[in-house]
């Protein structure tokens, strides 16, 4: 079973390489997201940004700093297919993930204006927040001394590739098919 991981900045298209890969390749998707959307609604919080930051800093301090990544594994594993983990925010949960198995990471990153039209765009549960508070979000998950908390910059520093979505879908996808003609199993 392949595992690819996917790290990057906020709006890169993170979710547009996931969408390439389990809609033409074929891929499982397991959302950390997703994961959290539904703890925050179990919670009775509000389905925004903030929310989730509060919610992954919690159940990773509570159990791991990879808590919710490993989650999403067990699920992967009981359904055995090559699967996509979307939204690796920490170096916990990449360390966690290589030890399991055939792992790679993919890092997305784009032109912050860029992005921020992107989320704007997209009218996410999550995304309805104005320019500055966009950078500022960025800033609060972009490094961190403690495990539990985001550290983009360090995630995405460690990924095996890094995929710079300033051009179109097709550029995106192009990056995207030559990686993976790299990556052992696969093609």
């Amino acid at each position: 079973m392949l595992i690819i991981g996917i790290t990057g900045t906020l709006g890169a298209g993170k979710g547009t390489v996931v969408e390439y890969l389990s809609e033409i390749k074929g891929y499982r998707h397991y959302s950390v997201r997703a994961y959290l959307l539904e703890e925050i609604r179990r919670r009775g919080l509000p389905e925004n940004r903030d929310s989730m930051v509060v919610v992954a800093n919690d159940l990773r301090r509570k159990h791991s700093p990879s808590f919710v990544t490993d989650q999403l594994y067990l699920q992967a594993v009981g359904r055995g297919e090559n699967c996509i983990i979307e939204s690796i925010r920490t170096p916990g949960e990449i360390a966690s993930l290589r030890e399991k198995g055939q792992f790679f990471l993919f890092a997305v990153d784009a032109d912050p204006v860029l992005r921020y039209q992107r989320i704007s765009a997209r009218q996410s549960e999550t995304d309805h927040i104005s320019y500055e508070t966009f950078l500022e979000n960025e800033a609060r998950e972009m490094t961190a001394t403690d495990p539990n908390k985001q550290n983009l910059q360090a995630c995405i520093r460690d990924a095996d590739f890094l995929l710079n979505n300033n051009g179109s879908r097709e550029e995106l996808f192009i990056q995207v098919e030559n990686i993976l003609q790299q990556i052992p199993q696969t093609g």
